[in-house]
């Protein structure tokens, strides 16, 4: 069980430390709209479905992909859907535990965080997630990936 919610939380970092990466000097078009990011992504309908596809491509990328071979897929997908629903200031609340507690001891890389990002682009492209939006979202989950990486691989990337 350990290692699939450890599993769940590697991918989860990725995604926060691929958001955290993007530019926000900018007023976000929230503050010009009103509209909080997770609306203006389509909600959860279209989050769930953003990460129904993502799950697949970490799934089929033989980078990282063995990372998750205990993972619970279900429960992974679920947990994923509650962290970007409620960092893009939606309903849900993330009932998993802290990126640092599931990610430590895992050895996960600069190299596996940014081929799980790399996953995440990819699908937010498939989804013609508009360039802001998926700059604020990135941003909005970047600052997971120092609790995520693990420090003795930081050096070695």
């Amino acid at each position: 069980m350990a290692i699939k919610t450890a599993s769940h939380i590697t991918i989860s970092m990725l995604l926060l430390t691929l958001v955290g990466c993007s530019s926000m000097e900018q007023p976000t078009k929230s503050m010009m709209t009103g509209k909080p990011l997770y609306e203006r992504l389509g909600g959860k309908s279209a989050i769930t479905a953003v990460i129904e596809d993502f799950v697949g491509r970490v799934a089929a990328d033989s980078r990282i992909n063995g990372k998750f071979a205990n993972t619970d897929i279900p429960r992974l997908k679920t947990l994923l859907v509650e962290q970007i629903c409620q960092a893009t200031g939606g309903p849900c609340t993330y009932t998993g535990r802290s990126m640092k507690a599931t990610h430590a001891g895992m050895g996960v890389s600069n190299a596996d965080f940014d081929a799980l990002v790399g996953n995440l682009v990819t699908t937010l492209n498939q989804f013609k997630v508009p360039e802001h939006e998926k700059n604020e979202l990135l941003g909005a989950l970047g600052p997971m990936k120092k609790d995520i990486v693990d420090k003795t691989q930081m050096s070695m990337n």
